[in-house]
Order: structure tokens, then sequence, then C-alpha cells
């Protein structure tokens, strides 16, 4: 009954902890590309390789599902794969919808025309790679009309956390928000669109001010799977067993997860 859950590195462990707090006896398998992170820099077609080959890792632990707990594979290879590569009985699911579905006042597979929402003025926080791809903004032409996005590339920011340099990370979102709102001073609400971002929404939500909503991502997936999952109880695959892999150093992703999530994680070579 597994389900998979992959990203670049440890960010989509916020993913994976919301995951398994509204879907408790459902085991999940987390596999972490520490070896290639950060994928925000990378081109497209490496990041459509590197990912196709994290999902194919997570079929042979009996995930017939599989989450893109990263926006930026979700961003940049996603739509590829399931138009390219994805064998008809299998699913890989990215972040950004659930997200887009709370922001356009939506439900879970509502496709309806496009329509006007409340919120005219969004700041989008992503990684150089999600930013390029213009995936938010095409997935948010599908729902709502009007709607003025302006996206500003974090650089440095998922490497800080990653390194477990709070202070840098702290003034790295600073520095980026101020250059947000350089070019957009009244966003109404803001998406945070990496899932290392939660860990700095406090960050975030202090610099933006009281007035900007800050949407982050891992409640609201772990929402919409447990709907996904209620509607297609066939796509639990064969894995019985949660467990962490990663294709870095074991033991040093085993420490830095455990910092990062403030309760003990052990991962295993993949």
């Amino acid at each position: 009954m597994a389900v998979g859950v992959f990203d670049s590195g440890i960010g989509g462990l916020t993913v994976l902890d919301a995951l398994q707090k509204r879907l408790p006896t459902t085991p999940f398998v987390y596999f972490g590309d520490n070896a290639h992170a950060p994928y925000g820099v990378r081109t497209h077609d490496d990041i459509f390789n590197l990912t196709c080959a994290a999902v194919e890792r997570l079929w042979a632990e009996g995930c017939d599902l599989v989450i893109l707990a990263c926006n930026t594979a979700s961003a940049a290879a996603l739509k590829r794969m399931q138009e390219t590569w994805l064998p008809p009985e299998k699913r890989v699911l990215g972040v950004f919808v659930p997200l887009i579905e709370a922001l356009t006042e939506r439900q879970w597979g509502d496709n309806s025309p496009p329509r006007e929402v409340s919120v005219k003025h969004v700041a989008l926080f992503a990684t150089p790679a999600t930013v390029a791809s213009r995936a938010f903004q095409r997935e948010l032409a599908f729902r709502a009309i009007g709607v003025d996005v302006e996206a500003q590339p974090c650089g440095g920011v998922v490497d800080a956390i990653e390194q477990g340099d709070e202070i840098l990370a702290e003034a790295l979102v600073r520095s980026h928000v101020e250059a947000l709102k350089r070019r957009m001073p009244h966003p109404q609400a803001a998406v945070l669109g990496c899932t290392h971002y939660p860990l700095m929404e406090k960050t975030f939500a202090e610099a933006l001010g009281p007035e900007v909503k800050v949407y982050s991502q891992a409640n609201l997936v772990a929402e919409s799977l447990a709907d996904y999952l209620t509607r297609r109880p066939e796509m639990l695959g064969q894995g019985t067993q949660s467990k962490f892999i990663t294709t870095g150093d074991a033991a040093s992703v085993s420490n830095k997860a455990t910092q990062f999530l403030r309760k003990k994680v052990v991962f295993e070579a993949a």
C-alpha cells in the first residue's frame, strides 16, 4: 500500500510530515536524490532524466503512485512525463495543483472554465528552474482570469537550508522579498513554491507584512492526496514498509533530516 514521495533533497520532508499526519496508516517511501541536489539550477532535460530515474526506483519499492514533492521537478518534468513517458497503470502527481486550487478557491478536480477570483496580485517565490518553467502561471491561467503573478527566483535559499545555515537562509529570504516588492509593492498573496520554504515561512511572512496571505504547500498536498486516494484506492501500490532512501551519503542525510524535522530520521542508501 506504499505511496512514493520524491524530492531532490530533504525539502520534501515537509510534505511527507503532513502526509503522515493526515494518512497515519499509509506507508510512505521517501526518495531524496541528494547526490544531484539542488535541481533548481539544472537544465530541464537533466531534471526530467533524474526525476524519471527516481520514480522508477520508487516503483521498485512497490509505489504505483508517486508524489513529486519537489516544485522544480513538478514544474520542469511532470507534464512531459505524463505525456510521453508514464505507463497507464502508474500515476505521478505534482505539488503545484493543490496550491493553485486553494488560491483560486476551487475544489479538487474542478475543470470548469477559468473565472474571476478575489486575489489579483500574487507573489511567487521559487527556485530559478521553477520560475523559468512558467508552470505556475500556466496552471493558474487554466483556472483564473486576470491574476498578475510576479515571480522571484530565490537563488541560494535551498542550499542554505540543506546546509543547516539558518542565518544565511533568513538573510537570503529577506533579500528576495525586498527584490520582489520593488516590482510588486502590494501583493495580496504569496506562494512558497518550493517544499524547503515552509521552514522559512515565518521569515517570509514577517518580510512580506501581515496584509499578505502566505500559501504553503504541505497541508494542501496532504488534503488533496487523501481526497485522491478516497476516489482512487486502487492506486495504492504493493509496498508495505515505510522507509527513507537517498542517493547521497546516508549517514550525513540522516543527520540533516533529523535536524530538519526535529525528530529522528534514518535514511538507507538507494
